[in-house]
């Protein structure tokens, strides 16, 4: 499978915004599904992850309750929705594919990485 994220903007505190995860190839639904972010000068770090039957989310204790992470098997895309954006979010969003659902927390435990997409929270 290979990933493509888009969506990412230059947006506003308390906007919201939604990225994308576009995957090729038809193994997408057996891939657990995660969201990672890394800030200029900063690791990369989890946001959200999602099973892949869609029954099971996590996320970061920093985005639970703003952000949402969905999929469309039928679509071969993953989704984030990112609601009352804060400057601190501000970072480049990467999405990744696993299969390892007891390790989604951990980007080594990720087979597959998207290129990232910039998104960008001014205050």
């Amino acid at each position: 499978v290979q990933l493509q994220a888009s969506g990412g903007g230059l947006v506003r505190a308390g906007d919201s915004l939604r990225l994308s995860c576009l995957a090729s190839g038809s193994t997408f639904s057996s891939y657990e599904m995660g969201w990672f972010r890394q800030a200029p000068g900063k690791e990369r770090r989890f946001v959200a992850g999602i099973m892949s039957n869609g029954d099971s989310t996590v996320y970061a204790s920093s985005v639970e309750g703003r952000f949402t992470i969905s999929r469309d098997d039928a679509q071969n895309t993953v989704y984030l929705h990112m609601n009352t954006l804060k400057p601190e979010d501000t970072a480049v969003y990467y999405c990744a594919a696993s299969r390892q659902w007891r390790w989604i927390r951990f980007d080594s435990k990720y087979d597959v990485w998207g290129q990232g997409t910039q998104v960008t929270v001014s205050s």
